[in-house]
């Protein structure tokens, strides 16, 4: 596996901001803690933190996140956006399009989107995003977009139940791809989908993108919330991201967070 070289992840940039400033680790607690400290002192638009390994990786809900060294990417973008807070999700939505063609690049297979977060490949979840948004009514100071995407780890390197829900570029395609390339081009990519949410119906054609790769329009899910369990046809992405799902007696509702699980994905429980 290559080792990952802030120099040559810059020469394959294309992009004004994203990557522009830019930390490399050999090891790190959580590339999200690190970027938030970053932005809290000031980091401009687009800086990003990348480790080789994280020790202390969280996804949602505060749930670890298994990342081993030399295995994946690890990755932090402090983003400025100077939109509503209310617009935030649109970030979640743009990573995981950028990760999905950057992968699509590499590989020539194009992983599907799991709403609202998760990359997935085989049925299983090969990228997760975390995103952690500082703001007030009015003003988004920063947002932080985490990824965490599995590169080359083998499924006997997953513990536990994790490797019958985990898995890999590798281990779906066989390929190693070059990390300082697919850290770059999913960065290329995402400040590219970024720019183009200040464009007149620049959302507009990204969510029907999103649509296409979302598995989980169509079927049936089973959504967890803090209070309630229901299970509901999951139908749109509204324009505020969140998951339109009709339940069984026709009513609709507009899910914002939560867990989801959808029949035939790894974890359905």
């Amino acid at each position: 596996m290559t080792d990952l070289d802030r120099q040559v992840i810059s020469d394959w940039l294309d992009t004004r901001a994203f990557g522009r400033n830019i930390e490399v680790h050999e090891t790190i607690g959580s590339t999200n803690k690190r970027a938030r400290d970053l932005a809290l002192a000031g980091a401009p638009n687009g800086t990003v933190v990348v480790a080789d390994e994280q020790v202390d990786g969280r996804g949602r809900r505060g749930r670890s996140w298994l990342s081993p060294k030399g295995t994946g990417i690890w990755m932090s973008v402090v983003i400025r956006p100077g939109f509503e807070a209310s617009l935030a999700p649109r970030i979640t939505v743009i990573a995981a399009l950028s990760i999905s063609e950057a992968v699509y690049v590499a590989t020539g297979c194009r992983p599907s989107i799991k709403w609202p977060n998760d990359l997935i490949m085989g049925n299983k979840k090969v990228c997760g995003i975390l995103t952690e948004i500082k703001a007030d009514d009015s003003y988004t100071d920063y947002v932080i977009a985490g990824i965490g995407l599995n590169v080359s780890t083998r499924t006997d390197q997953f513990p536990g139940d994790l490797a019958m829900s985990a898995t890999s570029i590798y281990e779906e395609t066989g390929t190693l791809p070059d990390r300082n390339r697919l850290i770059a081009d999913i960065l290329n990519s995402f400040e590219y989908m970024y720019e183009s949410l200040t464009q007149p119906g620049g959302f507009d054609r990204l969510r029907m993108q999103y649509r296409d790769l979302c598995l989980t329009l169509g079927r049936r899910v089973r959504i967890s919330g803090v209070n309630e369990e229901f299970e509901a046809i999951a139908k749109d992405i509204s324009d505020d991201c969140a998951l339109v799902v009709e339940l069984d007696d026709g009513t609709k509702r507009e899910i914002l967070s939560g867990d989801v699980s959808v029949r035939g994905i790894a974890g359905y429980i």
